[in-house]
């Protein structure tokens, strides 16, 4: 299943709403303060809504690579369109948080401190952890998305580092965030979500359950298959076998 052209206009304009009703942009700025904020209000937004969008896709990665998910859960069929058409959404709202935080004069970030680890000049750090989760999500991403540029089983290896991109993006907006206190419940919550089931998911597989071959309910070439393109169906072929663990 691939996002057609329309969807991805669809996609586009929903974010630019999005954008302008969480930054207060329905009516002029009434004061200067007001005017200053809107832009780190939208970085702020948008980075937020990627990291949960993110924190979604790798819950759904690690179930479709559970041990027993084909056995037992057979969610397969209805997790991975979402696990693989939400990565244009995660990079949709990615752009628009990079975007704004350069833009936006206060914040001391810029070009620079966006795409090169160290750089910025406010909590070098920080940022550049998520400087770092940015490039790991575009290897991670594009990879299993075009498995045919590399050699067979290079793609799941690189998929495997998702885990590490997560860690390393939520530790960016705990960091990086001024506002970090008033949303950490958002935070603490998705961590011990993701850390559970990462967990969980370790432990069964260690316990020597039975595993399976494709994370798919139908292979490709069986009857009631729905993967349309090579490329996709060896790519989820791939991701049950060895997943985001």
């Amino acid at each position: 299943m691939r996002l057609s052209l329309r969807n991805l206009i669809v996609i586009g304009a929903i974010l630019g709403l999005i954008v302008v009703f969480s930054t207060d942009q329905v009516l002029p700025a009434s004061n200067a303060y007001q005017a200053q904020m809107r832009l780190w209000l939208a970085a702020r937004a948008a980075g937020i809504t990627a990291y949960l969008i993110l924190t979604f896709i790798i819950a759904m990665g690690l179930i479709l690579s559970h041990p027993v998910n084909r056995s037992t859960w057979k969610l397969s069929k209805r997790l991975f369109p979402w696990h693989e058409n939400l990565f244009v959404f995660l990079l949709a709202f990615l752009a628009a948080h990079i975007v704004s935080i350069i833009l936006d004069p206060y914040a001391g970030v810029g070009i620079a401190g966006s795409f090169i680890p160290g750089l910025s000049s406010f909590r070098s750090v920080p940022v550049a952890l998520g400087t770092l989760a940015l490039y790991g999500l575009l290897i991670t991403g594009l990879t299993a998305r075009y498995t045919k540029w590399l050699p067979a089983g290079w793609w799941l290896k690189l998929h495997r580092l998702s885990i590490v991109v997560w860690a390393l993006t939520w530790a960016h907006g705990i960091l990086s965030g001024a506002d970090t206190g008033g949303i950490a419940v958002m935070y603490v919550s998705t961590g011990l979500l993701i850390l559970g089931a990462a967990a969980y998911r370790y432990w069964v597989s260690k316990q020597h359950r039975p595993t399976f071959a494709t994370s798919l309910p139908a292979e490709r070439g069986a009857p009631g298959g729905s993967m349309n393109e090579p490329a996709a169906a060896g790519a989820t072929a791939s991701a049950t076998e060895g997943g985001l663990a």
